[in-house]
């Protein structure tokens, strides 16, 4: 039997392509935002069997605000909606749900249903799920940089202070960032823990990603030689 190929412990995904896969099939864009949910469970489970111990996926960027009021509204409606509503599914498979991102600035009932989510499934250990939403890498930089200054005032800021200051410093520095749709940038998506990521860009839109996509992911990390600045 062929070896399982070693997994990332924290895996990131930019979960891309939603517009485009409902524009060819002739549907409207919360199509494709729907069904790109029902790949978000796949990829979920997946992981999990996989052996990867947390996956931060991009639901919602600091710049998403710029899209249309119709579309916006139809993802913040969804989050309230799905985040809390999938409880049974996070439990029966032992999904802890944590966010990231610039909460105080979402809608109430999203912060709401996010705070009830991360309460509801803090004791799951099977897998972590990080909600990246209202989220931007410079973003996140800036506000942990003035968390520093507001805590210890007139002292240096270093880099163990701005890690320690940033959205969730008890999750590890994610190992491998993959973004669906064959789109080949970052999008201001975990800047600050990209310094040594490693990245990977695929064609599929992000609704038709299964469980296989999974385990290519993990077997092209396999293939990697981390050296962080040093020598193999």
């Amino acid at each position: 039997m062929e070896d399982k190929p070693v997994a990332p412990v924290h895996l990131g995904i930019i979960m891309d392509g939603n517009g485009r896969w409902a524009k060819k099939r002739s549907l409207p864009r919360t199509a494709g935002h729907a069904e790109g949910l029902k790949a978000l469970k796949r990829v979920i489970c997946e992981a999990a069997a996989q052996g990867i111990g947390y996956v931060t996926f991009y639901t919602f960027s600091t710049e998403n605000w710029k899209r249309s009021e119709q579309e916006v509204a139809y993802l913040m409606h969804l989050f309230v909606a799905k985040i809390h509503g999938e409880l049974s599914f996070y439990n029966k498979h032992g999904i802890r749900i944590l966010a990231r991102g610039d909460l105080q600035k979402l809608p109430m009932d999203v912060q709401q249903a996010i705070e009830k989510t991360v309460f509801e499934t803090r004791n799951n250990t099977t897998i972590t799920a990080i909600v990246a939403i209202n989220y931007g890498g410079r973003d996140e930089i800036c506000r942990a940089v003035n968390k520093c200054i507001a805590l210890n005032p007139g002292q240096d800021i270093t880099e163990a202070s701005i890690a320690d200051n940033l959205d969730l410093p008890q999750v590890p520095p994610v190992d491998m960032i993959v973004r669906s749709a064959n789109e080949k940038r970052l999008s201001n998506f975990l800047l600050w823990d990209s310094a040594y990521a490693e990245l990977a860009f695929y064609e599929k839109y992000w609704p038709d990603w299964n469980e296989e996509d999974v385990r290519i992911v993990c077997h092209d990390y396999s293939q990697r030689v981390r050296k962080f600045g040093g020598i193999e």
